[in-house]
């Protein structure tokens, strides 16, 4: 009965049509982004005959995006027919969202717990930084990377800070300290106006 009741839920979510390998249906990337990662995409696709495929969504239509990720999947079937070798990368951007569905003949490479990081170390640091076409395409690199045997904390040490930049925030931080000693009520009140603040 619970089966019967589903199916014309499911039936009513708006799924995009798979018209290459890029679909940018939330309008989050740029004509040059998409050819780009479009070719490499293909590239890759060519050469291993695994498939990636990158999706952002206007919008989830109020579901999970796990659930939608998952009826995606099976409209699509990317990947080999018999290999099950396709992976989506799925951006939400007005619920906030990002998912990695990875079919069954590729889950002992790309595992949970590496498309957790991909997500949680290169995908959203990007993403809060207001870079979202470097989020897209770092974490859709990462995910070649993964596949291709390379480990995910070697690819986060390389999208890391540099070593310039750490400089300066070590250089910005004594500088403040230094304040803090002489000034200690002026660097409360400054520390407590920023503290919601990333």
């Amino acid at each position: 009965i619970l089966l019967v009741i589903a199916a014309p839920v499911f039936a009513a979510i708006h799924l995009p049509e798979l018209s290459g390998r890029v679909i940018d249906e939330a309008h989050i990337l740029s004509p040059s982004v998409i050819a780009g990662l479009s070719q490499k995409l293909e590239d890759y696709e060519r050469g291993t005959s695994n498939q990636l495929v990158v999706v952002t969504l206007a919008s989830l239509g109020g579901y999970e995006i796990s659930d939608y990720g998952y009826q995606l999947g099976r409209k699509w079937q990317i990947g080999q027919k018999g290999k099950d070798n396709g992976v989506l990368l799925i951006i939400a951007p007005v619920e906030h969202k990002v998912r990695i569905e990875v079919g069954y003949g590729l889950e002992e490479l790309l595992t949970d717990a590496a498309a957790s990081k991909i997500i949680h170390n290169i995908i959203l640091p990007d993403f809060r930084e207001g870079k979202i076409e470097q989020g897209v395409i770092d974490g859709a690199q990462a995910i070649l990377d993964v596949l291709g045997g390379k480990s995910i904390e070697a690819q986060a040490i390389n999208n890391g800070p540099s070593t310039i930049q750490l400089i300066v925030t070590l250089f910005f931080m004594f500088v403040f300290f230094r304040f803090a000693m002489r000034h200690p009520f002026l660097a409360y009140m400054i520390l407590s106006h920023n503290s919601s603040r990333f």
